[in-house]
């Protein structure tokens, strides 16, 4: 039997492991059921890995990798209502991909002194990105609010993203997150900017949040292209 190259079973081993941390939870998951799942031994597994913390860790860089992009901010014009919007989705779909991290966080920051400092400077950097949206927003005069309350206001978009899927978990234990939750993630943050929004950006957003839970946060084409128009 030809043998898998090396890279190619650790990959394996991350996306099985990151498939099982995010349906049963990290703490509930052995390198063992990781090695079943795969379809490997216990000891190849761990000739890749030689304990679980080592899986976390690659797959927490995995994450900081896909959430890095988030941060970016619009160049070379204005802020947009859309790309408050568009921040906001990218860092839900970003959060519910990698949704092991935020449902198992307090244990995992009990364990693991480095995800302690990544996990804050993601949340430092999400505050930051959303204040900067808001303040561009501000400028245009898009948004009434000054500068105390712009930064108050990104810290709790930030709380609601850094908390939303451990209080949907506490609602529905027994419900996988999916779009819908992803949904009304989104649809939270959008209504906390609303009372201070101009009347038509207001009127855009109520719609957006209410399309947006109609349909569980899945997109149709036109969306689809909207949001990969927005990324470039």
């Amino acid at each position: 039997m030809e043998r898998k190259p090396k890279r190619q079973t650790r990959e394996r081993i991350r996306n099985a492991a990151l498939l099982l941390f995010n349906r049963f939870g990290e703490p509930n998951v052995t390198l063992s059921a990781i090695a079943a799942d795969v379809g490997i031994s216990h000891g190849n597994l761990q000739y890749h890995y030689p304990s679980k913390e080592k899986i976390v860790d690659d797959l927490v860089h995995d994450f900081l990798v896909e959430i890095e992009p988030t941060f970016a901010l619009p160049e070379g014009r204005p802020v947009e209502a859309d790309d408050l919007w568009l921040f906001l989705h990218l860092t839900f779909e970003t959060i519910l991909r990698h949704r092991f991290l935020y449902r198992d966080l307090i244990e995992l920051l009990s364990r693991h002194r480095v995800i302690e400092k990544q996990i804050r400077r993601v949340i430092e950097e999400q505050t930051r990105t959303a204040e900067a949206l808001l303040s561009g927003l501000a400028e245009t005069g898009a948004l009434g609010v000054d500068a105390t309350e712009t930064h108050a206001l990104a810290e709790r978009m930030a709380f609601v993203a850094t908390w939303w899927l451990c209080h949907a978990y506490v609602l529905n234990p027994r419900a996988e997150p999916d779009g819908d939750t992803l949904a009304r993630g989104v649809a939270r943050c959008l209504s906390l900017a609303g009372p201070y929004l101009r009347e038509e950006e207001r009127a855009h957003f109520d719609k957006l949040s209410g399309h947006y839970i109609k349909k569980g946060g899945n997109k149709n084409d036109g969306e689809k292209n909207k949001v990969e128009a927005l990324r470039r």
